[in-house]
């Protein structure tokens, strides 16, 4: 489903330990500074490519684990924060390095369930230690490569990445697999509003309508406005509704009671976010108190529009809703939240088509663990305007414990 399914490797280690030769290496082409010079790379750099005889990738570029002076710790903040992005971590030593720097990095892949792979690099120089080679494996490394910049072996570094790469970072369950069936005719209803961009459809439409026409399914796309006399006139039933979010209300009066009836950021909660604890969370917006605080996540960066959905849009029916006096952050991109997350009453995340699913579910872990409200944006809006039961009824089975607390 484009970029969001590319595999994500971090390449992380000390200053000048040639993260960014290898890089190189296996990109076959110069797409990372080299120098001499220890520091080279500052803040996380990302570059999409294709390793010969591996595939498409994202890789990261980390700056030096090792950095030194305030601005330093800054460059090695962006560098942990990088490795909740990364499916899979390339740790590069040399000299059989196994000290804080490399301790910390280990720890923090264990504690974000990152796989990793240890290259000792520059072996021209000083060869691996067979017993530190074992003490690498008992950190819980999947593999340890001895390898020389000038002559490394890359064929054995890609085997490497494909044998270490979990099967997630390529392949993720369907948007709509198991909510129709061959042949089925599925109703996309598209706002084109100032939130569009020209000439295009935003990217949760274009994915419904790709993964529709994979279940070798019928896609039917248009306008809230084209609704009621497509249906009148055509005396199509379609097995499945997927509205915008922000029109939620006129495609419930539109579209039968009786035919199923989602939103697209809602399909995208289930497909890669903490769909459970969405379900838990979303009706914690009834205990919302005066003074209470809201956190909005943006998984992207996008221009910002004077009736921007998760800026304006929503606090204001959220406050409608409430009746409460709410204050509202609102943090883009995967940047830092600057507040403690325990600061919040409720975390409403958007659909989070731009990034990967490891990267929204170690976006939500520190609300979840601190016991923090989660929803999600369809969810939320669904709910302030009464049709949340209608929203998630397709998801939520019979057979789903507690199904009813849900509904």
């Amino acid at each position: 489903m484009g970029r969001e399914r590319t595999p994500h490797i971090g390449l992380f280690g000390r200053r000048n330990n040639g993260k960014s030769t290898i890089i190189n290496k296996l990109s076959g082409q110069d797409i990372a500074i080299v120098s001499e010079q220890a520091g080279t790379t500052t803040d996380p750099v990302k570059k999409s490519f294709e390793i010969t005889g591996f595939g498409p990738v994202v890789l990261v570029d980390t700056a030096g684990i090792d950095d030194e002076g305030e601005l330093g710790a800054k460059r090695i903040a962006s560098t942990r924060r990088a490795i909740k992005t990364v499916d899979l971590a390339v740790l590069v030593v040399v000299d059989n390095q196994w000290e804080s720097p490399e301790k910390d990095l280990v720890e923090a892949f264990r504690e974000t369930d990152t796989p990793f792979i240890i290259v000792h690099n520059k072996t021209d120089l000083q060869l691996l230690d067979p017993e530190q080679s074992k003490q690498y494996l008992n950190a819980g490394c999947y593999r340890v490569l001895p390898y020389n910049e000038q002559n490394g072996d890359t064929e054995n570094l890609v085997q490497a990445i494909r044998d270490a790469m979990p099967e997630s970072a390529y392949t993720s369950a369907s948007l709509v697999g198991d909510l129709i069936q061959y042949g089925d005719i599925v109703l996309l209803i598209t706002p084109i509003d100032i939130e569009a961009p020209e000439g295009r459809l935003i990217l949760p439409q274009v994915q419904a309508i790709r993964d529709i026409l994979d279940n070798d399914a019928v896609c039917i796309v248009l306008k809230e406005r084209e609704v009621d006399a497509f249906l009148k006139k055509s005396n199509i039933r379609p097995a499945l509704a997927i509205t915008d979010s922000q029109i939620f209300l006129k495609a419930d009066a539109s579209v039968p009671k009786d035919i199923p009836l989602t939103s697209f950021s809602i399909l995208l909660a289930r497909f890669k976010g903490d769909f459970e604890n969405y379900l838990k969370g979303t009706p914690r917006i009834d205990t919302l108190k005066d003074g209470d605080r809201v956190l909005l996540l943006e998984s992207c960066s996008h221009h910002v529009a004077c009736d921007d959905i998760g800026r304006v849009k929503i606090p204001r029916w959220l406050s409608a809703y409430t009746g409460k006096q709410l204050n509202y952050d609102v943090v883009a991109g995967l940047d830092k939240v600057e507040r403690p997350i325990s600061d919040y009453a409720l975390l409403i995340q958007c659909g989070a088509c731009m990034i990967t699913r490891k990267q929204l579910i170690n976006r939500l872990g520190p609300a979840v663990a601190s016991q923090v409200p989660i929803t999600n944006y369809g969810m939320a809006i669904a709910y302030v305007q009464g049709i949340y039961r209608r929203a998630i009824e397709p998801f939520v089975r019979p057979s789903v414990q507690d199904a009813a607390d849900y509904l």
